[in-house]
């Protein structure tokens, strides 16, 4: 157990950090698998946007890494174009 009073509050805000990071990344996981799930061209080109810009704001607080972004927005663009 931590011995000092800054090692407590880090424990305390790491904590709080995690479950935080954690929520929004099962968010974007989910936004992100109701589109691979969808068959309608217009529905994913409305939703598209949408999940693009979770997985970026993702990769900006470094709770993904760029590359998977870059790599899951790839992904979702050619299913996106692929649909009929």
């Amino acid at each position: 157990m931590a011995n000092h009073k800054s090692a407590l509050k880090r424990i305390r805000q790491s904590e709080k950090r995690k479950t935080h990071n954690r929520y929004f990344a099962r968010t974007t996981r989910n936004a992100v698998n109701k589109f691979r799930e969808l068959t309608s061209k217009q529905e994913a080109k409305e939703k598209l946007p949408q999940v693009v810009s979770m997985i970026d704001k993702l990769a900006k607080k470094s709770i993904i890494h760029k590359n998977k972004a870059s790599n899951l927005k790839s992904k979702l663009m050619r299913k996106a174009n692929s649909l009929a």
